[in-house]
């Protein structure tokens, strides 16, 4: 097992090293200048503008900017971000919390909803609550996350007004349910239909079968024999899905005003704060990597067969 992690944490380094460059060099081939956009409509001295991107280290070529933003990052340095002249740490440093909040509601309701209706579909599937289901989840994977975010907005908050249609700066839990929950639905639709398929394939399988011919209890056989088997392809899922909670948050944080990293990640694209953007992005990523490697470790508790040299 250690051999194995130790592989896992080498294979980390390259994979961390492309993403980042990556969206180094997409911050770096965006039109615009960010010093000449804070004059706005002002006329400004080119010798000015100059001198502060000198300052800034923004009349480097790409590579020594790259080179030196990771120096800076191993010692702890994100950047600084050009209009506020405040540190990318401490933007982050506010706005991940909230953002870390957000993605956890919403991923344990994508996980306990999700699986519990696709078990609850599976173990009698091609009857109608199996139906059911998949009308339910293709309707939810039909409908793009901003038209239900404002649809969930209008009703819950404007209509019913069971809550606010804003959340307020401190981001209280009570405050994030309705945004976790949009913000989980597309997962949950997956959830579901993943936990259905491998439930109802599993159902079929040979050791089921042997299991109830050995007169086990019907909640040892679910809950031991089926459920473990089934749970790999789901807990895959899910461990990527941690990530892409966090990525896909920018869209539901915009509409519910709620002050995290994707809404600190739209705000600096608009300005073309590329020390923000890069900061934030490089954060999710070793998000997923830590995930991506907790998720094949599961392997192993999930089904004992799976063994790590």
């Amino acid at each position: 097992m250690g051999r194995y992690v130790a592989r896992r944490l080498l294979q980390m380094i390259p994979v961390f090293l492309g993403s980042t460059l990556l969206v180094f060099l997409m911050m770096y081939a965006l039109p615009g200048d960010p010093v000449r956009a804070l004059a706005g409509e002002q006329t400004v001295d080119p010798a000015q503008i100059a001198a502060m991107k000198k300052d800034l280290g923004l009349d480097r070529p790409f590579l020594v900017q790259y080179g030196n933003y990771l120096v800076n990052l191993f010692q702890g340095d994100f950047g600084t971000q050009i209009a506020s002249g405040r540190p990318v740490a401490d933007i982050i440093a506010s706005a991940f919390p909230i953002t870390i909040r957000l993605t956890l509601f919403a991923f344990t309701f994508t996980a306990l909803v999700g699986i519990s209706l696709g078990v609850f579909a599976g173990l009698k599937a091609d009857t109608l609550r199996d139906r059911g289901l998949l009308v339910l989840t293709l309707l939810l994977i039909s409908v793009p996350s901003f038209v239900l975010a404002f649809l969930a907005q209008f009703f819950f908050a404007h209509q019913l007004g069971w809550v606010d249609p804003n959340v307020s700066a401190l981001a209280e839990w009570g405050e994030l349910v309705l945004p976790a929950v949009v913000l989980g639905s597309l997962s949950l639709a997956y959830v579901a239909r993943l936990t259905r398929t491998s439930i109802a394939e599993n159902l079929r399988s040979d050791y089921m079968r042997t299991a109830v011919a050995k007169g086990l209890p019907r909640r040892r056989i679910v809950g031991v024999h089926l459920m473990r088997n089934s749970m790999i392809p789901v807990v895959t899922f899910l461990g990527t899905d941690l990530g892409s909670l966090m990525g896909g948050a920018v869209v539901t944080e915009g509409i519910f005003n709620v002050q995290g990293v994707g809404y600190n990640v739209f705000s600096a694209l608009k300005n073309r704060e590329g020390a923000t953007v890069v900061g934030i992005v490089t954060l999710i990523v070793v998000v997923y990597l830590v995930a991506s490697l907790l998720v094949d470790l599961l392997y192993a508790v999930l089904d004992p067969r799976i063994r790590y040299a």
